[in-house]
């Protein structure tokens, strides 16, 4: 049976309401913790869910939007009520390796600095790498794609750096580059470098013959045809080559921080797991999803922006 929207906005407030209640059970005696920012955690998750739901009762335009999201965030809500359940209130998972919700949320209210840092030292890193890797992918993919003799001169290159994982460089990188920083940025370009042009050599190469020849017969110059027609054409498998870059370039990231990197959140993970401090890892995890997942968003309203005319059937 459906729910009507005005009922499904109801869901995440009764389920914060449940989860208030849920706190008056005892917590572990063994493991007693401060639950002061937990408890205003709950309070101000109750305030949002409660103005989100007059919300969706006053504005209609809201009334869709929330009632579809709605289901969803209960079911986030109900997901902190079996954690705190099988951590923090009966410690069946075993401790410090999984922490309650009120040890992560403690630990991004007392180590707000240091996670900004790093998050930030990471932020700079990924965007510097992929926007690196992307401009020598696009280039380098259609030279490929475009020039018979480019091609003769690249592939050897492409299909021998290629292949081997951009994490199997660290070593070199560390003794080749000047810091930690801009070994990680290489290392980050090259992961989004091999799929973007593998991506739009493909895409330049496979633009039909007949696109070329009406651009020609309307006195389009050679040059014209190439960011007129190939490029365009090529656009939907470049974005393509780009997401499954974006995914490589985390990887690599976070396996670089945590090898050489004197910051970041991979660089913050491995100094956590030096002291057993577990609820730190987790908040640094929660952290990183947070930001990957904004920048894959930003990629796809870029994608959508600058390709109006082709519709986007994945939403994210």
């Amino acid at each position: 049976m459906k729910i009507k929207p005005i009922n499904a906005g109801l869901l995440p407030l009764l389920a914060s309401i449940g989860l208030k209640e849920f706190q008056k059970f005892p917590t572990d005696i063994f493991s007693p913790i401060s639950t002061e920012y937990y408890e205003l955690f709950i309070l101000g998750l109750i305030g949002v869910t409660g103005v989100f739901y007059l919300l969706s009762v006053f504005v209609k335009g809201f009334r869709e939007y929330w009632g579809e999201r709605a289901p969803l965030a209960a079911a986030a809500v109900l997901l902190v009520v079996v954690w705190d359940y099988y951590t923090s209130k009966t410690a069946r998972l075993p401790m410090p390796y999984f922490p309650g919700p009120e040890r992560v949320i403690n630990v991004f209210i007392e180590d707000t600095e240091t996670l900004t840092r790093s998050a930030l030292s990471s932020l700079k890193l990924i965007v510097g790498g992929f926007l690196l890797g992307s401009l020598a992918g696009i280039v380098c993919g259609s030279l490929l794609g475009w020039s018979k003799r480019a091609a003769y001169w690249l592939s050897p290159v492409v299909r021998i750096l290629g292949p081997v994982p951009a994490t199997a460089w660290i070593p070199v990188c560390l003794l080749v580059f000047p810091n930690a920083f801009t070994a990680s940025v290489f290392l980050v370009s090259l992961a989004v470098w091999f799929p973007v042009t593998l991506m739009t050599a493909s895409a330049i190469y496979n633009v039909p013959k007949a696109y070329y020849e009406a651009a020609a017969l309307l006195g389009t110059s050679q040059r014209g045809q190439f960011f007129r027609v190939a490029v365009p054409h090529a656009l939907p498998t470049i974005f393509v080559g780009q997401f499954m870059g974006v995914g490589a370039s985390f990887l690599v990231l976070i396996t670089a921080e945590m090898v050489g990197a004197s910051s970041g959140l991979g660089w913050y993970i491995v100094w956590a797991i030096g002291w057993a401090a577990y609820a730190k890892v987790y908040a640094t995890l929660i952290i990183s999803a947070v930001i990957f997942s904004g920048f894959i968003k930003l990629l796809f309203l870029f994608r959508d922006k600058l390709m109006g005319w082709q519709p986007s059937f994945v939403k994210w």
